[in-house]
């Protein structure tokens, strides 16, 4: 089993229900266990700035698929979940993105791992701190590089959302951070 870290976020429609379907669809697998879920964070958007309010997760999986099997699984649960293809960082029901792989370093036009522009992201460094604040990224810890974001950040730009965090994790199994 490999452990995965991964991101899941949403703003439109029902997104806890988005986030929490996709953990329960994730979990169901019989290659893949929820490890770890991070609280859920409301997160302004990213790139493209004028659309809704986002809700953020991170979770750790453990799963006996590769990369790119992997990344099949998630893409193809963005469709049964309704994903709809818009424009590059626009609004979107769900969006699962594969962060960091245990043991694989990839770079192709499919698939780059550890994800490119994670480092870069607030509303990715922040849950994943919560769940795995010692990962080491380029030579620095995850926790250190969300400190550091953080410290540029708005007030409101990426905050712990108490209900949709209840509400989703109170429908998960018994799972560390959960």
């Amino acid at each position: 089993m490999a452990e995965v870290a991964i991101s899941l976020g949403s703003n439109i429609g029902d997104r806890a229900a988005y986030l929490a379907a996709a953990l329960h669809a994730i979990n169901a697998r019989p290659d893949c266990a929820l490890v770890s879920v991070s609280s859920v964070y409301r997160t302004l958007p990213w790139g493209k700035t004028d659309q809704g309010e986002f809700l953020n997760l991170c979770a750790i999986i453990d799963t006996r698929l590769g990369a790119l099997s992997l990344l099949d699984v998630v893409k193809g649960l963005e469709r049964t979940l309704g994903r709809t293809e818009g424009e590059r960082w626009g609004p979107r029901e769900i969006d699962i993105d594969l962060l960091v792989m245990e043991d694989v370093t990839r770079e192709s036009d499919a698939l780059t791992l550890p994800h490119p522009r994670m480092a870069e992201r607030l509303f990715v460094l922040t849950p994943l701190a919560e769940i795995a604040p010692g990962l080491v990224l380029a030579g620095r810890r995850v926790d250190g590089l969300a400190a550091a974001l953080q410290t540029k950040a708005g007030a409101g730009d990426c905050t712990i959302d108490a209900e949709a965090s209840a509400r989703i994790h109170s429908g998960l199994p018994s799972i560390r951070g959960s």
